[in-house]
């Protein structure tokens, strides 16, 4: 198994970012079509990604402002990838005004890193606009 890292700095504070990623309404805005999440240890996360695909998985982790980490995979049948079976961490690290992102997900199969890459960039990219204050417009599709 493998793991992907991937950052990005964002123009906003670690306390404007948290929410987009343990609030159901503020996370749409970025990733998914739908969401249903409960940020506390055990709780769930499920996005359907692009109003089409179903992540599933369940927080193991929340600091507020700090860090969320939670179980990932596809909620589809036969998926090599099934739902909680890998693991996403976001750090949120203060940098003057600015906050890095760094997200990494571990457990991956290594012929599903390169998807996953692009697909984390195409979401952190929303993420950056959304959390700067900014519109990312619609969940579609990142190819």
């Amino acid at each position: 198994m493998s793991e992907l890292v991937r950052e990005v700095v964002i123009d906003a504070s670690p306390s404007t970012i948290f929410p987009f990623l343990t609030e159901s309404d503020q996370l749409v805005l970025w990733m998914g079509t739908e969401a249903e999440i409960e940020a506390r240890p055990g709780g769930i996360h499920r996005v359907l990604a692009q109003g089409i695909h179903p992540a599933v998985g369940e927080y193991v982790e929340v600091i507020p402002n700090q860090k969320v980490v939670y179980t990932f995979g596809w909620d589809e049948p036969n998926h090599p990838i099934p739902a909680g079976s890998t693991e996403v961490e976001i750090l949120l690290l203060p940098e003057g005004e600015k906050t890095r992102v760094r997200l990494t997900h571990r457990g991956l199969p290594e012929d599903a890193v390169a998807d996953h890459t692009n697909g984390w960039d195409f979401y952190l990219n929303r993420l950056s606009i959304v959390a700067s204050g900014g519109d990312a417009g619609p969940d579609t599709s990142a190819t």
